[in-house]
């Protein structure tokens, strides 16, 4: 069923991989992995701001993958305009006769919203969820979700992916691993099981930063568990938006005696002044996945983008032959 890399379809099971306008340049990273060409898709927006989708191939009876991130002013399209993309394209699959439909999502829009905080709030990321199985969906892929307990938001099979072993390579590469004057870090007590993870992959020490959240996008450093003097920082989370919590935590540890301050997160959201705060920042060197477009018009000296195409089209070769999802990520893809 394989040879040379490349997925050798049969007779009896067809692979088409399809992409919405959110990210295409990363479904065609991940077809370039599988060696499939990007399926044939007439997408529009009307001039009423209605989203229009047509499949220019027969694809009944096929194992349909459609690629969306739920990206955010890229290619004139909001969240909701990509979200409802996704519901028309998943629709038009099912009506076309598709065997199955399965959605990759790197990034799983409204996952911050999963549960209430204040009374008479909506739990929007088990709406998403609830309506992409409306739709008719059978199937999602997606990479660190905010929280792990949002799978338990689907009714019917999610691979949730982590980028984990994506970040332990890069900086086995950049000399941190068993490294006697570097620390993990956990920016905030919600991530400390994912930092004390890359800890034990690198074989480092681990710290946290305790912070006061005043609002959401505000927060307060207020101090450091464990031992950073003297040492190199890797800081980890699953996602950077406006990166001020990232750079004040940053600031703290260089207070605490932090030599130099690297940070890793999954989603590059960088939303409002993220980019500019990144660049004026303490922090050396910011390493991302591309889950999400970068602005080419902002400063991205300090970021570091891998991809993690080759993940998810493993994802997806393995997902079409029936075979272990686990071995991809050597048994790591459940909690980020």
């Amino acid at each position: 069923m394989m040879q040379n890399g490349h997925l050798e379809q049969t007779a009896e099971k067809k692979l088409v991989l399809f992409s919405g306008r959110g990210y295409p340049e990363l479904a065609e990273r991940i077809g370039e992995r599988l060696d499939v060409s990007l399926g044939d898709v007439d997408l529009r927006s009307f001039s009423g701001g209605e989203v229009y989708a047509r499949y220019g191939e027969s694809i009944r009876g096929s194992d349909v993958f459609i690629v969306q991130s739920l990206c955010d002013r890229v290619n004139g399209l909001t969240v909701n305009d990509n979200l409802m993309e996704l519901f028309v394209m998943i629709d038009a699959a099912k009506r076309a006769s598709a065997e199955s439909i399965v959605v990759v999502i790197p990034w799983f829009a409204y996952s911050r919203q999963d549960r209430k905080t204040k009374p008479r709030e909506p739990i929007t990321a088990r709406l998403v969820a609830s309506m992409l199985r409306q739709a008719g969906a059978k199937r999602v892929m997606t990479m660190d979700l905010h929280v792990g307990q949002i799978e338990g938001f689907f009714s019917f099979p999610v691979d949730h992916l982590t980028a984990m072993r994506t970040f332990v390579d890069y900086f086995t590469n950049q000399g941190f691993r068993d490294a006697c004057d570097a620390v993990v870090v956990a920016p905030d007590v919600g991530e400390a099981k994912v930092a004390k993870r890359l800890a034990d992959h690198l074989s480092l020490p681990w710290a946290i930063v305790n912070k006061i959240r005043r609002q959401p996008g505000q927060s307060e450093v207020t101090h450091v568990i464990g031992e950073v003097a003297d040492k190199r920082v890797i800081m980890i989370d699953d996602l950077i938006d406006t990166a001020g919590t990232l750079v004040n935590a940053a600031d703290s540890l260089v207070e605490c005696g932090a030599t130099e301050v690297y940070a890793c997160a999954t989603h590059p959201v960088f939303s409002g002044p993220a980019y500019e705060r990144i660049d004026g920042s303490v922090i050396k060197e910011v390493v991302v996945t591309d889950t999400l477009p970068l602005k080419t018009d902002e400063p991205r000296n300090k970021i570091k983008v891998l991809t993690i195409a080759p993940l998810l089209a493993d994802t997806i070769r393995n997902v079409f032959f029936d075979d272990s999802v686990s071995e991809v990520f050597m048994g790591e893809n459940q909690l980020f």
